[in-house]
């Protein structure tokens, strides 16, 4: 993690709070000359063939993973991540990120050629192609600052755009890293790391990219979307989100409880798609949450779930653990600190009430609050009540019934059975509803959000004009009306034609 002290970001380890170093912070000029750098390089790259770019980013993708162990170890010491999660969650997912975009960014890419009709539009060709957006500013959170910024960098850069990435300031040590292996295995400038806070975010707004992909909380997107707004660039927001669970009656308890336990306190429930409250049937209420109890005791500090990544984060955990206990929760287990560094205590809490800010605000920190409910309806309008939308998960054996709940809830993404995994994949759309934001990465879709379309008309035809240029006569309407009757349901076919036909005729004499 890091505080800001004047122009520097002073770096913190979470594990132990200790002052580790310090990184400079990016001037608004030096974030202006970075823009410019990326708009000269993305110029020359955006220039080249797909097959060329791919060349460039196989080989970006292979400098990481030859870096692989120095990744997993800053991860660890910056947001204290442990080891096996650091690997699987960051270094893992990359591998297969450039494995799925370069098998299918060809296909991705190309262009598309529309279907004309011979007759209306003769010698004419008309189709859609993809090109490169530009220069995009790339503003990143923490919890994942390896493997998130990559979501996006690997499919925009094969789609020809250069980068400005500006990493969360508590994880600065990460993407300078991850910045410097761009800088070393990619043509000069097409990927530039600025370090700061929320002035450096704010001056690269103002730099002159062409579009701005963020992630990160609910009050700094709406800022984010405003000063794109005043700018007229476009901007993809991924946000905030209450993650629901939803265990029917008929669920396997055993996985539903360890799929559910990994899901709220995995990278210390740092993580947007963390599972933040979960609704039981109450028919199997107590078996549950014994189960949860145990399980959750048996989670070792650092080792399985590290700590929050500063000050702010664990304060904000505690009050809304020690708030819901002051109204009548209970913590069966966890509800504390751990005394070392920013540790919080994997949680479970009972007795909750849906007004408690455990249910109602993002938590983001390993809490499990458990509440139970009675009929399917009730589980579904209490999962809906959150004003975010991104997860859903839901657990029971009778699977096209859990489905049918699970796309009942508003979300982005629903899971059935499982929970969390897919975000990483660069074939699984990640997307929200309501407040979590309108973004999208992966999938085609995500691509979609990279590329600029441009629409391309070619006409080999020799005539000396088109049938709908001047003049406009009596026998172009004559037609026109008879195209519409042939083509209206319940037209006059026979007469439609022989109006079209006859005008068609005249029109050309």
């Amino acid at each position: 993690m890091a505080t800001l002290r004047a122009t520097t970001l002073v770096l913190h380890d979470p594990r132990s709070g200790a002052e580790v170093g310090t990184i400079p912070c990016a001037t608004p000029a030096e974030v202006r000359a970075a823009v410019e750098r990326a708009r000269k390089a993305g110029a020359a790259f955006g220039r080249l063939r797909v097959d060329e770019r791919k060349r460039a980013v196989r080989a970006f993708g292979d400098a990481i993973l030859a870096r692989a162990a120095d990744v997993a170890q800053v991860l660890v010491d910056e947001i204290g991540k442990p080891p096996g999660e650091a690997w699987t969650s960051e270094v893992v997912t990359a591998q297969e990120l450039f494995q799925h975009w370069l098998a299918v960014i060809d296909d991705e890419l190309a262009d598309v050629d529309l279907s004309l009709n011979p007759i209306n539009y003769p010698g004419k060709q008309v189709s859609l192609r993809a090109e490169p957006v530009g220069v995009i500013g790339l503003v990143m959170p923490w919890n994942y600052p390896f493997h998130l910024p990559l979501r996006t960098l690997v499919p925009g850069l094969l789609a020809g755009n250069a980068f400005v990435f500006k990493p969360s300031e508590h994880s600065a040590r990460v993407g300078a890293l991850l910045g410097e292996i761009a800088q070393k295995s990619l043509p000069p400038g097409l990927v530039e790391v600025v370090q700061g806070g929320g002035e450096t975010g704010a001056a690269l707004v103002d730099a002159g990219v062409d579009k701005i992909v963020f992630t990160g909380g609910v009050s700094t997107g709406r800022k984010v979307a405003v000063a794109c707004a005043e700018r007229l660039i476009p901007c993809a927001l991924e946000l905030g989100s209450k993650d629901p669970a939803i265990v029917l009656a008929d669920a396997d308890l055993d996985r539903a409880v360890n799929g559910i336990a990994w899901g709220a306190f995995h990278n210390a429930g740092q993580d947007c798609a963390s599972v933040e409250r979960v609704y039981v049937h109450r028919s199997v209420y107590d078996a549950f949450v014994e189960r949860a109890v145990a399980l959750t005791r048996s989670l070792r500090a650092e080792a399985d779930v590290g700590p929050l990544i500063n000050a702010d984060q664990l304060a904000k955990v505690s009050h809304q653990v020690d708030s819901a206990v002051a109204s009548g929760a209970r913590a069966l287990t966890g509800g504390r600190p751990t005394g070392k560094g920013y540790g919080y205590e994997p949680t479970v809490l009972v007795d909750v009430t849906d007004d408690m800010l455990v249910m109602t605000e993002e938590t983001f920190g390993p809490v499990l609050p458990v509440i139970p409910f009675d009929t399917v309806e009730e589980a579904i309008e209490r999962a809906n009540r959150s004003p975010y939308g991104l997860c859903v998960s839901v657990w029971g054996r009778n699977v096209d019934a859990a489905v049918e709940v699970a796309l009942r809830v508003q979300c982005g993404v629903s899971y059935v059975n499982n929970c969390c995994f897919t975000g990483p994949m660069g074939g699984a759309a990640w997307t929200g509803r309501k407040q979590t934001g309108a973004g999208v990465t992966g999938s085609r879709y995500g691509l979609h959000g990279l590329v600029a379309v441009r629409t391309v008309c070619v006409d080999r035809s020799r005539g000396k004009r088109e049938l709908w240029w001047y003049p406009y006569t009596d026998a172009l309407t004559t037609m026109a009306r008879g195209l519409v009757e042939v083509g209206r349901a319940g037209g006059a076919k026979l007469s439609g034609a022989q109006m079209a036909i006859g005008g068609l005729l005249s029109r050309w004499k």
